[in-house]
């Protein structure tokens, strides 16, 4: 896991961007925006986002707080995200068109390291998790490094979100597409076939504890990149704190939102863990 002083820094307080491209893929929404005044961040870190209008609800429009979402692409100062509208939040940034404003904060956190030469990368995700192993798919390919794409869905619909990775296995819930069943189990069958890799994940609390009991039975290192849920992005209200294997706490915003599978607790996902 990176050091903090190593990861890339976030100018000081929020900037204003405006949507320059959407598209819709399955039930996820893609948003651009260009960020000439942001550094490029590194996969596996993160922005709080909000939109510049209407980012409220109720009669007196009570803001919301602002939205954790990961990095999908970055390049030539433009910045792509992904989301999926699951409550008020993400359904007003959904809405976001072309022209429209966002306030945003980032990069934040902690991302993910590469691993040492002639190791293979294996990329484990769920869901919406995918979008920075996207990224840092893109990134280790253009480093020479060897790459496994391994997803998991629950149904055909949300199987789309495969298109964001190259050449992915992909497993679903039903059978619908690609394999039935859990990504977990593409992860063994690729660790039996070849254990000199680093996993590195991103996804549903109990994907990545899962993720975390195989590195620990395998002795094959991981990274995952915790989905806790986040208010301000920048340590200050400690509610994103996850249980470690030393006893002590940590926050996933600043600590994180990368972390090493053997600093977590056994027991993280019900002390701390947002699951």
């Amino acid at each position: 896991m990176s050091e903090a002083a190593d990861r890339v820094q976030a100018p000081f307080g929020t900037r204003e961007v405006t949507i320059s491209g959407t598209e819709e893929i399955g039930p996820y929404r893609v948003f651009s925006c260009a960020d000439a005044d942001g550094p490029q961040p590194a996969a596996g870190q993160f922005y709080m986002l909000a939109s510049s209008e209407r980012w409220g609800g109720g009669c007196d429009e009570r803001p919301y707080l602002p939205r954790a979402i990961s990095v999908l692409a970055a390049a030539d100062r433009q910045l792509s995200f992904v989301l999926e509208a699951v409550g008020p939040g993400t359904e007003r940034l959904a809405e976001l068109e072309l022209g429209d404003g966002l306030r945003l904060l980032g990069p934040l956190g902690n991302g993910f390291t590469a691993p040492q030469a002639g190791v293979r990368a294996i990329l484990c995700g769920g869901g919406i998790g995918v979008a920075p192993l996207a990224m840092l798919q893109q990134e280790l390919i253009a480093q020479g490094h060897e790459v496994t794409a391994l997803l998991g869905f629950r149904d055909s619909e949300h199987a789309a979100g495969a298109e964001f990775l190259e050449a992915a296995q992909v497993a679903t819930d039903d059978g619908s597409v690609g394999q039935a069943g859990l990504v977990t189990e593409l992860l063994l069958a690729e660790l039996d076939r070849d254990a000199n890799a680093v996993i590195y994940s991103c996804g549903p609390p109990q994907m990545l504890d899962a993720i975390r009991a195989i590195s620990t039975a395998s002795g094959v290192p991981a990274q995952l990149a915790l989905e806790a849920p986040m208010a301000c992005g920048y340590g200050a209200c400690y509610g994103c704190v996850v249980k470690t294997a030393d006893g002590s706490f940590r926050r996933s915003c600043v600590d994180g939102p990368v972390v090493a599978a053997d600093e977590l607790a056994a027991d993280w996902l019900t002390v701390g863990g947002g699951g």
